[in-house]
Protein backbone atom coordinates (compact mmCIF):
# COMPACT_ATOMS: atom_id res chain seq x y z
CA UNK A 1 0.00 0.00 0.00
CA UNK A 2 1.14 3.57 -0.93
CA UNK A 3 0.22 6.10 1.82
CA UNK A 4 -0.12 9.07 -0.72
CA UNK A 5 -3.02 11.60 0.49
CA UNK A 6 -3.08 14.85 -0.14
CA UNK A 7 -2.37 16.59 2.83
CA UNK A 8 -5.58 19.55 2.13
CA UNK A 9 -8.52 18.32 2.73
CA UNK A 10 -10.66 21.16 0.63
CA UNK A 11 -9.62 24.96 -0.39
CA UNK A 12 -12.09 27.98 0.06
CA UNK A 13 -9.89 30.69 -2.07
CA UNK A 14 -6.72 31.59 -0.31
CA UNK A 15 -7.65 29.50 2.68
CA UNK A 16 -6.54 25.47 2.71
CA UNK A 17 -8.38 23.10 5.26
CA UNK A 18 -6.16 20.39 6.01
CA UNK A 19 -6.27 17.04 7.35
CA UNK A 20 -3.52 17.76 10.24
CA UNK A 21 -5.42 20.87 11.25
CA UNK A 22 -8.86 18.99 10.99
CA UNK A 23 -7.27 15.91 13.82
CA UNK A 24 -6.04 18.62 15.95
CA UNK A 25 -9.81 20.35 16.48
CA UNK A 26 -11.23 16.80 16.38
CA UNK A 27 -8.84 16.01 19.35
CA UNK A 28 -9.61 19.18 21.10
CA UNK A 29 -13.56 19.22 20.79
CA UNK A 30 -13.48 15.93 21.43
CA UNK A 31 -11.15 16.26 24.89
CA UNK A 32 -13.44 19.64 25.79
CA UNK A 33 -16.50 17.38 25.41
CA UNK A 34 -14.50 14.39 27.87
CA UNK A 35 -13.56 17.60 30.47
CA UNK A 36 -17.20 18.45 30.95
CA UNK A 37 -18.35 14.91 31.40
CA UNK A 38 -15.54 14.56 34.45
CA UNK A 39 -16.68 18.33 35.20
CA UNK A 40 -20.37 17.00 35.82
CA UNK A 41 -19.95 13.83 37.25
CA UNK A 42 -17.59 15.90 39.58
CA UNK A 43 -14.25 13.88 39.14
CA UNK A 44 -13.16 17.30 37.97
CA UNK A 45 -12.88 20.05 40.26
CA UNK A 46 -14.30 22.61 38.18
CA UNK A 47 -17.99 23.94 36.40
CA UNK A 48 -18.99 23.17 33.44
CA UNK A 49 -18.54 26.95 32.28
CA UNK A 50 -14.44 27.04 33.96
CA UNK A 51 -14.00 24.20 31.54
CA UNK A 52 -13.81 26.30 28.43
CA UNK A 53 -11.16 28.63 30.05
CA UNK A 54 -9.44 26.04 31.08
CA UNK A 55 -9.34 24.55 27.72
CA UNK A 56 -7.70 27.67 25.95
CA UNK A 57 -5.23 28.37 28.43
CA UNK A 58 -4.35 24.24 28.16
CA UNK A 59 -4.15 25.18 24.24
CA UNK A 60 -1.51 28.29 24.11
CA UNK A 61 0.75 26.37 27.10
CA UNK A 62 0.55 23.05 24.26
CA UNK A 63 1.27 24.79 21.37
CA UNK A 64 4.57 27.18 23.40
CA UNK A 65 5.43 23.92 25.01
CA UNK A 66 5.25 21.45 21.77
CA UNK A 67 7.55 24.60 19.35
CA UNK A 68 10.19 25.18 22.08
CA UNK A 69 11.01 21.64 23.03
CA UNK A 70 11.08 21.16 19.31
CA UNK A 71 13.10 24.21 18.72
CA UNK A 72 15.50 24.01 21.38
CA UNK A 73 16.07 19.86 21.61
CA UNK A 74 15.08 18.65 18.10
CA UNK A 75 16.25 21.26 15.49
CA UNK A 76 18.33 24.11 17.31
CA UNK A 77 21.69 24.04 15.04
CA UNK A 78 19.12 24.15 11.89
CA UNK A 79 16.69 27.33 13.59
CA UNK A 80 19.32 28.93 14.82
CA UNK A 81 20.86 29.49 11.63
CA UNK A 82 17.86 30.82 10.13
CA UNK A 83 15.78 34.22 10.73
CA UNK A 84 14.40 34.84 14.03
CA UNK A 85 10.86 34.66 13.42
CA UNK A 86 11.10 31.06 12.19
CA UNK A 87 11.47 30.41 15.62
CA UNK A 88 7.48 30.66 15.98
CA UNK A 89 6.42 29.49 12.33
CA UNK A 90 4.15 26.69 13.82
CA UNK A 91 2.44 26.67 10.79
CA UNK A 92 5.64 25.30 9.05
CA UNK A 93 5.42 22.50 11.04
CA UNK A 94 8.07 21.09 14.28
CA UNK A 95 6.33 20.51 17.23
CA UNK A 96 7.12 18.00 20.27
CA UNK A 97 4.44 16.24 22.08
CA UNK A 98 7.19 15.98 25.08
CA UNK A 99 6.94 19.70 25.02
CA UNK A 100 3.02 19.89 24.58
CA UNK A 101 2.80 17.37 27.63
CA UNK A 102 5.12 20.20 29.54
CA UNK A 103 3.27 23.03 28.31
CA UNK A 104 0.52 21.68 28.91
CA UNK A 105 1.52 20.55 32.39
CA UNK A 106 2.59 24.34 33.78
CA UNK A 107 -1.10 25.26 32.27
CA UNK A 108 -2.84 23.43 34.87
CA UNK A 109 -0.52 24.51 37.22
CA UNK A 110 -1.27 27.85 36.94
CA UNK A 111 -4.99 27.57 36.31
CA UNK A 112 -4.84 25.33 39.22
CA UNK A 113 -3.31 27.65 41.76
CA UNK A 114 -5.21 30.42 40.54
CA UNK A 115 -8.59 28.51 41.03
CA UNK A 116 -7.13 27.39 44.71
CA UNK A 117 -6.95 24.11 43.56
CA UNK A 118 -4.21 20.86 43.44
CA UNK A 119 -2.65 20.27 40.40
CA UNK A 120 -3.90 16.58 40.55
CA UNK A 121 -7.11 18.07 40.83
CA UNK A 122 -6.86 18.83 36.93
CA UNK A 123 -4.00 16.75 35.57
CA UNK A 124 -5.98 13.75 36.00
CA UNK A 125 -8.67 15.02 34.15
CA UNK A 126 -6.79 16.22 31.60
CA UNK A 127 -4.71 13.13 31.15
CA UNK A 128 -8.07 11.04 30.64
CA UNK A 129 -9.35 13.66 28.36
CA UNK A 130 -6.29 13.87 26.32
CA UNK A 131 -5.67 10.70 25.47
CA UNK A 132 -8.07 10.37 22.84
CA UNK A 133 -6.30 13.47 20.68
CA UNK A 134 -3.51 11.64 20.63
CA UNK A 135 -4.78 9.38 18.19
CA UNK A 136 -6.24 11.89 15.86
CA UNK A 137 -2.32 13.80 15.67
CA UNK A 138 -1.03 10.21 15.00
CA UNK A 139 -3.41 9.89 12.42
CA UNK A 140 -2.93 13.19 10.63
CA UNK A 141 0.86 12.21 10.70
CA UNK A 142 0.02 9.35 8.99
CA UNK A 143 -2.08 11.03 5.97
CA UNK A 144 0.23 13.47 5.75
CA UNK A 145 2.89 10.87 5.49
CA UNK A 146 5.09 12.20 7.60
CA UNK A 147 6.84 10.11 10.69
CA UNK A 148 6.89 7.26 9.29
CA UNK A 149 8.85 3.72 10.41
CA UNK A 150 11.97 1.81 9.45
CA UNK A 151 12.14 0.08 6.41
CA UNK A 152 10.73 -3.98 6.59
CA UNK A 153 10.29 -6.70 4.69
CA UNK A 154 6.96 -7.89 6.65
CA UNK A 155 3.37 -7.58 5.68
CA UNK A 156 2.90 -4.51 7.34
CA UNK A 157 5.20 -2.56 5.38
CA UNK A 158 3.60 0.54 3.47
CA UNK A 159 5.30 3.37 1.43
CA UNK A 160 5.43 6.74 2.42
CA UNK A 161 6.83 8.74 -0.57
CA UNK A 162 8.35 11.36 1.42
CA UNK A 163 10.34 7.79 2.77
CA UNK A 164 11.89 6.46 -0.81
CA UNK A 165 10.72 3.32 -2.25
CA UNK A 166 10.89 0.56 0.57
CA UNK A 167 8.03 -0.71 2.89
CA UNK A 168 8.00 0.85 6.15
CA UNK A 169 6.15 0.46 9.41
CA UNK A 170 3.48 2.83 9.74
CA UNK A 171 4.71 3.65 13.44
CA UNK A 172 2.18 6.55 13.42
CA UNK A 173 -0.91 3.95 13.27
CA UNK A 174 0.75 1.81 16.14
CA UNK A 175 1.39 5.57 18.27
CA UNK A 176 -2.27 6.20 17.39
CA UNK A 177 -3.59 2.55 19.18
CA UNK A 178 -1.32 2.58 22.08
CA UNK A 179 -1.05 6.20 23.22
CA UNK A 180 -4.38 7.17 22.12
CA UNK A 181 -6.76 4.40 22.14
CA UNK A 182 -5.12 2.12 24.60
CA UNK A 183 -4.20 4.19 26.96
CA UNK A 184 -7.55 5.69 26.91
CA UNK A 185 -9.17 2.73 28.08
CA UNK A 186 -6.57 2.36 30.41
CA UNK A 187 -7.49 5.46 32.14
CA UNK A 188 -10.95 5.77 31.83
CA UNK A 189 -11.08 2.02 33.66
CA UNK A 190 -8.34 3.35 36.21
CA UNK A 191 -10.57 6.58 37.13
CA UNK A 192 -13.24 3.63 39.16
CA UNK A 193 -10.83 2.34 40.60
CA UNK A 194 -8.20 4.46 42.31
CA UNK A 195 -9.05 6.20 45.99
CA UNK A 196 -6.91 9.16 45.34
CA UNK A 197 -6.00 11.92 42.86
CA UNK A 198 -2.93 11.83 41.39
CA UNK A 199 -2.75 8.12 40.69
CA UNK A 200 -3.80 8.80 37.10
CA UNK A 201 -1.36 10.84 35.98
CA UNK A 202 1.12 8.52 36.71
CA UNK A 203 -0.41 6.14 35.07
CA UNK A 204 -0.62 8.31 32.46
CA UNK A 205 3.17 9.27 32.38
CA UNK A 206 4.09 5.78 32.68
CA UNK A 207 2.12 4.54 29.59
CA UNK A 208 2.65 6.62 27.21
CA UNK A 209 6.44 6.74 28.01
CA UNK A 210 6.12 3.16 27.51
CA UNK A 211 4.11 2.94 24.68
CA UNK A 212 6.13 5.40 22.81
CA UNK A 213 9.41 4.02 23.87
CA UNK A 214 8.08 0.81 22.49
CA UNK A 215 6.97 2.04 19.15
CA UNK A 216 10.21 4.04 18.67
CA UNK A 217 12.17 0.74 17.64
CA UNK A 218 9.83 0.66 14.79
CA UNK A 219 9.73 4.55 13.87
CA UNK A 220 12.67 6.03 11.45
CA UNK A 221 15.01 8.21 14.08
CA UNK A 222 14.59 12.34 13.28
CA UNK A 223 17.23 12.63 10.03
CA UNK A 224 19.10 15.91 12.00
CA UNK A 225 19.41 13.74 15.54
CA UNK A 226 19.72 10.11 14.48
CA UNK A 227 20.17 7.35 17.32
CA UNK A 228 22.15 8.07 20.56
CA UNK A 229 25.01 5.49 21.50
CA UNK A 230 23.81 3.82 18.06
CA UNK A 231 20.81 2.51 20.13
CA UNK A 232 18.42 4.99 21.46
CA UNK A 233 16.29 7.99 19.64
CA UNK A 234 15.79 11.09 21.51
CA UNK A 235 12.32 10.70 21.71
CA UNK A 236 12.94 7.15 24.10
CA UNK A 237 15.54 9.36 26.04
CA UNK A 238 12.44 11.95 27.00
CA UNK A 239 10.58 9.08 27.74
CA UNK A 240 12.49 7.79 30.20
CA UNK A 241 12.10 11.27 31.94
CA UNK A 242 8.26 10.09 31.39
CA UNK A 243 9.40 7.40 33.60
CA UNK A 244 11.05 9.14 36.45
CA UNK A 245 8.09 11.77 36.81
CA UNK A 246 5.66 8.78 36.87
CA UNK A 247 7.11 7.75 39.57
CA UNK A 248 7.55 11.08 41.52
CA UNK A 249 3.42 12.06 40.73
CA UNK A 250 3.11 8.39 42.09
CA UNK A 251 5.02 9.49 45.14
CA UNK A 252 3.37 12.99 45.50
CA UNK A 253 -0.05 11.78 45.22
CA UNK A 254 0.49 9.30 48.57
CA UNK A 255 2.07 12.49 50.17
CA UNK A 256 -0.92 14.77 48.93
CA UNK A 257 -3.27 11.97 49.99
CA UNK A 258 -6.19 13.72 48.08
CA UNK A 259 -9.01 11.77 48.30
CA UNK A 260 -11.06 11.11 45.02
CA UNK A 261 -14.61 10.81 45.52
CA UNK A 262 -17.01 11.65 42.70
CA UNK A 263 -20.42 10.48 41.32
CA UNK A 264 -19.17 7.22 39.49
CA UNK A 265 -22.32 6.42 38.04
CA UNK A 266 -25.85 4.67 39.15
CA UNK A 267 -24.80 1.27 39.23
CA UNK A 268 -21.76 3.03 41.90
CA UNK A 269 -24.69 4.99 43.72
CA UNK A 270 -27.16 1.71 44.32
CA UNK A 271 -24.41 -0.44 46.03
CA UNK A 272 -24.00 2.60 48.29
CA UNK A 273 -25.16 2.33 52.30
Amino acid sequence: MVVDFDPVLFSIGPISIRWYGLMYIIGFVLGTYLLKVLSERKFLKLSVEQVDQYVFQLFVGMLIGARLVYVFVYNFEEYSQGQWWEFIAIWQGGLSFHGAVLGMSIATYLFARRHGLHFFHLADAMAIAGSPGLFFGRMGNFINGELYGRVTESWVGMIFPAGGPYPRHPSQLYEGILEGLVLFIILWWAKDKVNRYGVISAIFMLGYGSARFIVEFFRQPDPQLGLYFNLVSMGQILCSFMWAVALLFYLWSRQANLRLSYNRGSEAQSQSH
